[in-house]
């Protein structure tokens, strides 16, 4: 059974998975995946990443652009977090394929990789 997935679907992904292309914007999206679902601060997140305001500013517009993190205003601060949803859909795109066509990797095996401490190496997961 082949998958047929729309080419502006496939774009998006392209989109969001350049918006996670920089070093700086994939920790963003890990911290912001360990304090899932409260999210956190903008100020926090620079203090735990040590990132310049402004970068950091960009680096969070990026990715809510792309569809990756949800604000919310609180009083005046504002609170970023993860969008899981739209994460899920990611993987399960860049998964779909090798795991109905061809079974290359096995859904299970996706989520022990899933299941790895943060400071684990998934690279050996499938080992």
């Amino acid at each position: 059974m082949e998958l047929t997935v729309p080419d502006a679907a496939v774009a998006r992904y392209a989109d969001m998975l350049a918006a996670m292309g920089t070093e700086a914007r994939l920790r963003v999206m890990r911290l912001l995946l360990s304090a899932h679902p409260e999210g956190m601060v903008v100020g926090d997140i620079q203090a735990e990443l040590e990132i310049p305001a402004s970068t950091l500013s960009h680096h969070l517009d990026k990715l809510k652009n792309e569809g990756l993190v949800n604000v919310r205003r609180e009083r005046q601060f504002l609170w970023y977090s993860a969008n899981t949803a739209a994460l899920g859909d990611l993987l399960s795109f860049l998964y779909a394929e090798c795991c109905s066509r061809n079974h290359a990797i096995e859904p299970a095996t996706i989520v022990q990789i899933a299941g790895l401490s943060a400071g684990g190496d998934s690279r050996n997961a499938a080992s």
